[in-house]
Formats: C-alpha cells, sequence, structure tokens
C-alpha cells in the first residue's frame, strides 16, 4: 500500500528531476523478469535516497536488502570522493541483474555486492558506516538494529522501509503474520531508544529515519 495516491505520486514526480534511464531501464527489465517486481524501491524513494545522500555526505553506506539494485544504485550515484555502499542480499539468483545494472551505471568502484546471510556477514565488514538502508526480511529488522546500532559512529542514520507494512501495524498482528508483529515490534523498539531520535514518514509503505545521537 502507498499512503499518498497515485495521481499525487505522478504529480510529484512530473515534477522533480527525473530519473537515470539505467534505472528506467533497470524497472522494465525487472518488470518483466522478476518476481514481485512490486520490492523495487520506484521512483519517488530512489529519488529521496539519493538526494538524501547528497545531503548528509556519508562515506560509507550499508544496504541490508538489494533486490534488483534500485536503491543501491540511486544511493552510489549521489556518493562522491571515495564513497562506497556495502549492499547485502540473501538472494544468489539475483546477482546476475544487479551486476549487469552496476555495471551499465558504471559503478563498479562504488558498489560493493555481499551474498548471504546479512547476520553473518555485517561482523565481518568492520567498516564504519554513516548510513544503513534497512530493507530486507521483517522477521530479522530488529536483530540488525540491535547489532548494528553500537557499531555506528554519533549522527549517523538508519533508515528503515517497510514500517507501515500496507497500514497492518495499526491493528493486532494474527497468529499467522510474524512479520506484521516484528515490523511492530520494531517500531515500538525504536521509538523508546534513548540512544536515537526518529522520524516516521508515510512515504510509500512507510519509512522511517533513525538518527544515532
Amino acid at each position: 500500500m502507498d499512503f499518498i495516491s497515485s495521481k499525487i505520486e505522478s504529480y510529484c514526480l512530473q515534477h522533480s528531476s527525473p530519473i537515470s534511464e539505467i534505472l528506467n531501464q533497470l524497472v522494465r527489465e525487472t518488470q518483466l523478469k522478476i518476481m514481485r517486481p512490486r520490492m523495487l524501491s520506484g521512483a519517488l524513494q530512489g529519488g529521496f535516497l539519493n538526494q538524501l545522500v547528497k545531503m548528509l555526505q556519508p562515506r560509507n553506506i550499508l544496504e541490508i536488502g538489494t533486490y534488483t539494485g534500485y536503491s543501491a544504485i540511486s544511493m552510489a550515484m549521489a556518493l562522491s570522493g571515495d564513497g562506497k555502499l556495502h549492499t547485502i542480499d540473501i538472494n544468489a539468483e539475483l546477482e546476475w541483474i544487479i551486476r549487469k545494472y552496476i555495471g551499465l551505471a558504471q559503478l563498479q568502484h562504488r558498489i560493493e555486492l555481499h551474498l548471504g546471510d546479512a547476520l553473518e556477514i555485517i561482523p565481518q565488514l568492520n567498516t564504519p558506516f554513516d548510513l544503513v538502508f534497512l530493507d530486507a526480511d521483517k522477521i530479522n529488522y530488529l536483530k540488525y538494529y540491535q547489532m548494528l546500532l553500537p557499531l555506528l559512529p554519533s549522527n549517523s542514520w538508519i533508515l528503515a522501509d517497510n514500517v507501515l507494512w500496507s497500514g497492518k501495524v495499526l491493528e493486532a498482528a494474527r497468529n499467522n503474520d510474524p512479520e506484521t508483529a516484528a515490523l511492530q515490534e520494531f517500531n515500538t523498539v525504536v521509538k523508546s531508544d534513548p540512544r536515537v531520535e526518529v522520524l516516521m514518514l508515510p512515504l510509500r509503505d512507510g519509512l522511517s529515519l533513525i538518527r544515532k545521537k
């Protein structure tokens, strides 16, 4: 569920700078060849991530949940200097399309793809990340958060996607819906954590901006 109408989203896009043609191609190929293309960040969120990177100017970004690479490419395009983005995905079947579009965008020097379990990969990275984009399995959101926060420097950011979960977070989670329960717990823990400040936005399926104090 998107929390703005399609007409409003279309108006916003019409009055925003156009996205890269490489990203347009990635959208088309994802829709044609990959299951669940709705998982793409899309132009509005991708543009937001791109502008945010330009504003925050992080040196190192971690993305958990690559899918076909749209958000990784959107963020990496905004990096400057020796900035680097590490992205992790557990689905090795998507490697071909991720690497294809990283290459077409000429971002091989900016993006490092890791395939496997993020909970196992993160401790091996040994990199001081300034920005984390969390868009992976919802069951483990809290584990990722609890693992990463102590490792992040002060004034770093975690962006958590899908925190509204099609509006399901507003109601009691059903027994057969562990993802909703996990997101409700994640949202509650983050809001009450004195180490951070958080702003939840109704952008697409909900995006929380979490700043470590």
